[in-house]
Order: structure tokens, then sequence, then C-alpha cells
């Protein structure tokens, strides 16, 4: 059995799906099966096969119906299959039912996301938020998956709670949820506090966000030299990162990057990460990175979309950004209104995307050079309370400061100016 993601003996996976009520397959359904294999890919399996049935109403014992039940056992006999992967979120009850027929272990996608996600993040506070998630999605599951939560490294779905020997004990559980959710209140407290010190300093935040996979990292790095890891997989990175950079001679910011979105989002992982996620309530700007190479790019935005609404971020000023213009098949828009292509990699358009983030930034902001003389110092309060001062020395003849200000402002330095160097 693996226990880690990258682990060189891999388990065998088959992915199952059910399609409701279409009679036919459409292209939605298999994007979310062909996803459902990169993500289990992702969590370290071979997959195998790939079985679909269409229902007219989903089994209530085994979801599929019991003709597609044999068909797929008889797979997983001859196919070495060690895991059965279904695309829709299942009940302790069906999971059980379904492990019984099949001989094998059952998880679903909520539960293979949850266990990607265990193995991705690496921080105090992401450690927390999705240990809180799976004990919130195992929870009503608990009778029946104890030995899944006692056993150690025990492949694909069982990372995280499994490692420390949980038992099912519901009392148990909820007293750890408790001290989680506490303790993810505590770091809240300490995110609140960084936030109130950016606005005291009045630095604009932009957030990345995107589909998973889009190519949030790769800009990161590009815009910040963060060296962000980044891999070609679902997921890559997991917990948010956050960087000062300058725009322009007149703008610095934070750029944020967040946790990438996904079709069927675990919604006990939505609200676990609730905190981190809205952090694009508190941005100033929100860039919508979108993947320009991919197949599924309207889909994928409006996954985007529906989670900024959820959020209460709908309404955030945006500039959407097609990454990997450099290999997309189909031409894209250069630079027109909010919507601008870039490639990450080669840093194509990266300049026109900073002069965009300035335009919706800066407003109308100007850099000016002034000298101060020390009989005027009350004007240096001034500055600091209304400017953003970017360099101050102290000469015979007063002060030199360059400082950013708004436009209705200059009035009050202009005589100033003149003797600026």
């Amino acid at each position: 059995m693996t226990e880690g993601i990258n682990e060189k003996i891999k388990e065998v996976a088959v992915i199952a799906g059910a399609s409701l009520g279409k009679g036919t397959l459409d292209d939605t359904d298999e994007y979310s099966l062909k996803e459902l294999c990169e993500l289990a890919k992702t969590a370290g399996a071979e997959v195998a096969g790939v079985m679909m049935q269409n229902v007219k109403a989903y089994d209530p014992r085994t979801y599929i119906g019991s003709g597609k039940v044999q068909e797929l056992r008889e797979f997983i006999e001859n196919n070495g299959v060690t895991v059965a992967v279904f695309d829709d979120e299942l009940s302790g009850s069906v999971t059980r039912n379904l492990e019984s027929e099949l001989g094998v272990k059952v998880i679903d996608r909520s539960r293979l996301i949850l266990d990607i996600f265990a193995g991705r993040a690496t921080s105090r506070e992401g450690k927390c938020q999705v240990e809180l998630a799976q004990l919130r999605y195992l929870l009503p599951r608990l009778s029946g998956i104890g030995s899944d939560l006692s056993r150690l490294g025990g492949g694909i779905g069982t990372r995280g709670p499994g490692e420390t020997k949980l038992e099912s004990d519901r009392r148990h559980v909820r007293r750890r949820i408790e001290h989680l959710q506490t303790e993810l209140k505590e770091i809240e407290k300490h995110r609140k506090n960084i936030r109130k010190k950016r606005r005291k300093e009045e630095i604009p935040v932009v957030a990345l966000v995107g589909y998973t996979n889009a190519g949030k990292s790769s800009l990161m790095n590009a815009l910040t030299e963060a060296d962000t890891y980044v891999e070609n997989q679902l997921f890559a990175t997991l917990d948010p990162l956050m960087r000062r950079m300058q725009v322009s001679d007149t703008l610095e910011i934070v750029l944020s990057d967040t946790v990438g979105f996904i079709r069927k989002l675990p919604h006990h992982l939505v609200e676990a990460f609730k905190s981190t996620l809205e952090e694009t309530l508190y941005a100033d700007l929100i860039l919508h990175v979108v993947d320009g190479a991919g197949t599924e790019i309207e889909s994928q935005m409006k996954v985007v979309n529906q989670i900024l609404n959820d959020l209460g971020a709908q309404d955030k000023p945006m500039i959407t950004v097609f990454n990997k213009c450099d290999i997309a098949s189909a031409p894209l828009v250069r630079c027109e209104g909010d919507t601008i292509s870039v490639s990450a990699k080669t840093g194509e358009n990266l300049p026109l995307l900073l002069d965009k983030i300035d335009q919706k930034l800066s407003g109308s902001k100007v850099l000016v050079s002034l000298l101060i003389p020390y009989s005027e110092g009350k004007l240096l309060g001034f500055l600091y309370q209304n400017g953003t001062v970017m360099s101050e020395e102290n000469v015979a003849e007063g002060t030199k400061i360059r400082v950013v200000l708004e436009e209705e402002h200059l009035h009050r330095v202009r005589e100033f100016m003149e003797q600026a160097l």
C-alpha cells in the first residue's frame, strides 16, 4: 500500500460515475471523469480504467445499480484494482455496500480531494483546515469506517486523521473539531491584525484566484520571484502565499496566491478554508487566472465565478488573465478592457498586465519629488497621512522627499515642486 503521494508503489484505481437522466454522456460528464482521473493520479494511484453508467435515478443502495456493480467487480478482479473512486459524494451506507459488493476500498471525489489536500498542507493553518474538513466529512460516516481511521498510511483516502489513529468515537471527534475551530480562530485573529497593518500602510492587496492548475503559482513567481513550488498537477500548492511587489513608481502592492478551485469542491473544505478564501473579500483587486491553453475554459471560469459569488466577492474589481498564451491552440485576446493574455513561462505581456494593475489601483495618483523647508515641518505630517512616502533624506535646505499623492493634494505642495531634485 502506498503511504504518500509520490510513492513508487501505487494503488490501482478504477474511476466510476453515474449520469442522471440524460440518456447519453455529455462533455460535462466526460470532462468530470477525466478530471477525476487526474485527481487519482495526483493522489498517487495508477488508473486502470473508467466506467460510467446512465441512470434514471441513483440506486439508494449502490448508487450505480446492481448490474453495473457486477460489471465493475469483474473489471476489478481482472485488472488488479485496489480502490474504486466515484465521481460524486457517497453516503456512509452506500460506501459500505459498494465495498462489500466490490471487495475493494471505495472512496468518493470529496474524500479524494481531501486526501490530496492532506498531503499538500505544510503550514500550521493549512494542516488545521484540512484536518477540520476531513473530520467534518468523516463524522456522519464513522460507523463502518473505523478500520480506515485506525490504519496508518493505508493508501489514498486515509491520509490526515488516519495518521493519528483516531477511533470511531463521535465524542472524541467532536472534541477534536472544537479544538481545531478554536485554533483556527486564533490564527484568524493574527490574519486580521496583518490586514489592519496593511490598511494602515495603505498597501493595496491583489488576490490571484483561478481553477486549479491554471498557473497562478507560476504567475506569482514570474511577477515577484517568490520561488513558489510549481508542478503540472492539480493542487500543486495549497498554503496561501503573500509577497510585496513594486508595480510602478507610484504603486506597491501585496500579491496574494490562494488555493485553486475545482468543480464539486467539497463543501466541508470550503467551510474550513473560509477564512483563507475570504482574503479575496479584503482584496482591492482580483486577478482571475485562466488556463488559456485548456479545453474547458468557459466551464472552469464558471466554477471560479460561482465560488467567488458564494464568498460574496463577485463585485470586486477584476482583471481576467488568460495564462499560457504561448501554447494556446486558439488565439486569445491580447489586451482589451479588463482582459489580457499572458505567459508566466515566457514573460509575454507581463508588463502590460502590470500596467493594467497600475491603472486599476493608482487612479489619479502621481509621484512627486519635493524639497520641504524645515520651517514647513507640519507638511511632512500631511504627506505621511495622505500619501505614500517612497524615500526621505535630510539635507541642509530641508527634507528631500519622494511621495505618491492623489492629484487633488498637489496644490498643497506645488510651490515646493520647483525646488525638487
